[in-house]
């Protein structure tokens, strides 16, 4: 859906394909994520907000009842290893090509800061273009006034950054 809509918009002559960035947070992270993976060349940029980067390793350290939802949405792990390695952006990190920019919460219950952590070493292991910033003390999302301006102030300096006017 997401790529589809981005194909219509080009198509349509709404959008310059060349300048359309991705954002999203928590399973709009994780969307982020994916869609840069699967079609990098649509892509000029993204935003990251504690995006799930891997269903495996959430699965083993995030809270019980979001373990449950996994087993109903993903199946029992161990018997699924397949499809949770696949529906995993962690997977797919060779193929981007958009500047990526990581945001999360130091202590997020949700989708652990270790899920940030595997994926900038996959983006550093791979020579990719992207920032990161983990907000100290902030969870599953930024509460504090400074931190909700200053992840808006990343992200929006981010896009002006990779999708400005190419010759």
């Amino acid at each position: 859906d997401v790529t589809g809509g981005v194909e219509w918009l080009a198509k349509e002559g709404v959008a310059d394909r060349r300048r359309i960035g991705a954002y999203g947070g928590s399973y709009g992270g994780f969307m982020t994520l994916m869609a840069l993976m699967l079609a990098p060349d649509l892509w000029a940029a993204g935003v990251s907000v504690v995006g799930v980067v891997s269903w495996k390793t959430l699965y083993d350290t995030t809270r019980g009842d979001l373990k449950d939802y996994l087993e109903r949405e993903l199946g029992d792990p161990a018997k699924a290893a397949d499809l949770y390695r696949d529906r995993s952006p962690l997977t797919h990190v060779s193929k981007i090509t958009a500047p990526l920019l990581l945001l999360q919460g130091a202590n997020d219950p949700r989708v652990p800061r270790s899920e940030a952590d595997q994926m900038i070493d996959a983006l550093r292991r791979g020579k990719k273009v992207f920032e990161e910033h983990i907000y100290a003390g902030e969870g599953h999302g930024f509460r504090t006034r400074e931190n909700m301006i200053d992840s808006l102030k990343r992200a929006t300096e981010w896009f002006d950054r990779y999708l400005h006017a190419k010759a």
